[in-house]
């Protein structure tokens, strides 16, 4: 299998829009113009840099406003939240049922890279079940330096 192309943001959000649907919710425009701005986003994005930005589209808009619209759009496994730095990225495969995911995150440059490799959060699981611990669901945050970073560095 190789691998996808590269999908623009109208695209990204046509699909997003057509996940809500299968799972019984709307992207309504607020929805949408949040989603529209992570999406544009070249780095994760905290609560409070959405609220600013959606100010300049709406000058009402409120702290609620935004928790409201990422608690729906991460509900929905549109956007990821990257618990390490609080703040928000796009998901890589939204459509993907299950998904269990790993970051990467540079501490020089803040970048967040989404990985998703099933040996670690099988790994995991079975650690956790020897422990009588049944998980529901894993995020693993993995901090350090990317490449781009560690060859300046050299």
């Amino acid at each position: 299998m190789g691998k996808r192309q590269p999908r623009s943001i109208d695209e990204q959000i046509q699909d997003a829009a057509k996940i809500c649907v299968v799972n019984g919710t709307q992207l309504t425009e607020l929805r949408r113009i949040v989603l529209k701005l992570v999406l544009e986003s070249q780095a994760p994005l905290t609560a409070y840099q959405l609220l600013d930005q959606l100010k300049v589209l709406r000058r009402n808009a409120t702290p609620p406003t935004i928790y409201r619209a990422l608690d729906f759009l991460l509900e929905n496994r549109l956007i990821h939240k990257v618990e390490r730095i609080n703040a928000f990225i796009p998901c890589s495969d939204s459509d993907h049922e299950h998904h269990s995911v790993q970051f990467l995150i540079c501490q020089t440059c803040k970048t967040v890279v989404e990985i998703e490799d099933h040996h670690i959060i099988d790994a995991l699981t079975r650690a956790a079940e020897k422990q009588g611990f049944r998980p529901r669901h894993a995020v693993v945050e993995i901090d350090g330096i990317c490449a781009a970073c560690s060859g300046a560095n050299k």
